[in-house]
């Protein structure tokens, strides 16, 4: 069976043809003459040709060297590239990410984050997902997204690192009757039309736990999956609403007003989250430990 040639025989040959001189190659690469000399005796015995016409005071390139140079560069700089790709990947410095965020995160303060990520990390790729806590947790066991900026996970099989307390507010029209100064209580739902999040969403799921423990029996007018969609209704006084606080800047309307609530005082947790049984990718890995250093400064509850 025929054998290749080895890269580092290649790089050898490469070097003599370029310096036309077996004993200055030799010098620069730390390799003594003789060995040189045998390597491209046993390259040349491999390709069943001559490399070099020789004598004791000069080295030229044969044909066949000539027509080998520009081949073997061109190996030897691919070579090069794809392993200084690969050492990029394991330090997580070029690669992809496939980060989750639920929606009031991601049209907040996690395109900054992304941006300041890429002044570090320019050549990683980042994809983003916004969906709901559920879906970002499916996507993530399903090996679809490799992190999710969301509210914790209700099973073990997830690591999650708190990040910020996000305080639920009224949210109403500005003048309404309910947009008073100083904080509401949570009672002030019983007597107004109440508009909600759906029902499988966790900002709802908080607001209802919230009329339990103010005793409140409230039933929704209507009932949003987008915020934009909860905006406009408010924005037309059709009624009021509890919202995390983060999720204001997404209802697009610039006429509404915000009251913090009070008792009950009711938050959502939001943190990364990411399968705990799972190495991430070396890119995923030095995003999410530059989020974890730089989101203070991100303010990803405003």
């Amino acid at each position: 069976m025929s054998r290749s040639p080895s890269m580092s025989s290649l790089r050898l040959f490469m070097q003599v043809a370029h310096n036309l001189s077996f004993s200055e190659t030799a010098r620069m690469t730390n390799v003594s003459q003789p060995a040189l000399s045998r390597t491209i005796r046993l390259l040349e015995e491999m390709l069943d040709v001559r490399l070099f016409d020789r004598n004791s005071r000069n080295v030229t390139l044969t044909t066949a060297g000539e027509t080998l140079l520009p081949i073997v560069e061109r190996l030897t700089a691919d070579f090069d590239h794809a392993f200084i790709s690969l050492r990029q990947n394991f330090a997580g410095e070029r690669g992809r990410v496939v980060v989750g965020a639920l929606p009031s995160v991601a049209a907040g303060a996690l395109p900054r984050m992304i941006a300041h990520f890429h002044t570090v990390y320019p050549l990683v790729e980042i994809i983003l997902h916004d969906h709901l806590s559920g879906t970002l947790y499916q996507e993530m066991q399903d090996r679809q997204i490799d992190l999710a900026i969301t509210t914790p996970p209700d099973e073990d099989a997830f690591r999650f690192e708190p990040l910020i307390e996000d305080d639920y507010v009224l949210v109403c029209r500005a003048g309404h009757p309910v947009d008073l100064s100083g904080p509401a209580d949570w009672s002030i739902f019983a007597d107004n039309p109440f508009i909600a999040m759906a029902a499988r969403s966790s900002v709802r799921a908080l607001t209802d736990t919230a009329f339990i423990m103010a005793a409140v029996s409230v039933k929704p007018l209507y009932e949003c999956t987008q915020l934009a969609t909860m905006g406009g209704l408010l924005a037309a006084g059709l009624g009021i609403s509890a919202l995390p606080r983060s999720t204001l800047a997404m209802l697009g309307h610039d006429t509404l007003a915000a009251h913090p609530l009070t008792s009950p005082a009711i938050s959502r947790t939001i943190g990364l989250a990411w399968l705990a049984d799972r190495t991430l990718p070396p890119a995923a890995s030095a995003f999410l430990e530059h989020f974890l250093e730089h989101w203070p400064r991100a303010g990803i509850g405003a």
